[in-house]
């Protein structure tokens, strides 16, 4: 299928491994609760493979059910630290969020990180207003791959599927996409391998951000002349 992006008037984005790197703060989050609670140090390829559900259920792959909310609140209170240290934005993101905001492009997050942490990594980053809105799943109860979360925001703006993309660094962001019928935009380097992206169809697959926004300024160059 051929993507015209500039026919897409909704960009979402998901945050974390798409548009900012926090694999790092995570890791040390994580690794500090094991420490606290006497566990075994895991390692950082285990923290990147796991995330993506929400922090309660990344805390599942590393606790017993009798610790998990006792090692969350642990885990919550030096995640609270490590975001301003160790996030960061990824390569060409904060170029093409500005040139999609110059082209008056709407554009949203829709991330499975709690709310509270989210507005952490936004604000740090100066990110926020790159942005019309920002939805996490802990607003709506409902957790990607749930579509709730894109059909929310399709019609905070009364924008239908097909004026929507998807933009994301994991299956689950493309299976999120699957479900709403939207098109979706998979960035290699995150979670989830370029093998398992091909599985899923109605999709473009780019190798990094900056391929995708060179791909978005050739379609300008091709229109405008």
């Amino acid at each position: 299928m051929k993507l015209s992006l500039l026919d897409k008037k909704l960009f979402i984005f998901d945050l974390d491994g798409t548009l900012v790197d926090a694999y790092k703060a995570i890791y040390e989050s994580v690794n500090f609760a094991l420490k606290k609670l006497g566990y075994k140090t895991t390692s950082f390829i285990k923290v990147k493979k796991s995330v993506g559900k929400g922090d309660r259920l990344f805390i599942r792959s590393f606790f017993p059910t009798n610790k998990i909310d006792e090692a969350l609140k642990i885990y919550r209170a030096h995640h609270k630290k490590a975001l301003p240290l160790y996030t960061k934005i990824l390569p060409y993101a904060e170029s093409f969020l500005d040139l999609l905001k110059k082209d008056g492009k709407i554009t949203a997050i829709a991330s499975n990180r709690p709310r509270y942490f989210t507005n952490i990594i936004l604000e740090r980053l100066n990110l926020k207003k790159f942005f019309n809105f920002v939805l996490c799943a802990d607003q709506i109860g409902y957790r990607k791959p749930s579509p709730r979360i894109l059909f929310a925001i399709m019609k905070k703006f009364k924008v239908n599927r097909n004026d929507t993309v998807f933009i994301g660094d994991m299956t689950i962001d493309l299976e999120t996409a699957k479900r709403a019928k939207v098109f979706s935009i998979f960035i290699k380097g995150g979670s989830s391998s370029v093998a398992e992206a091909k599985a899923y169809k109605n999709k473009k697959i780019f190798s990094s951000m900056k391929e995708l926004l060179n791909f978005y300024k050739r379609q300008k160059i091709n229109q405008d002349g």
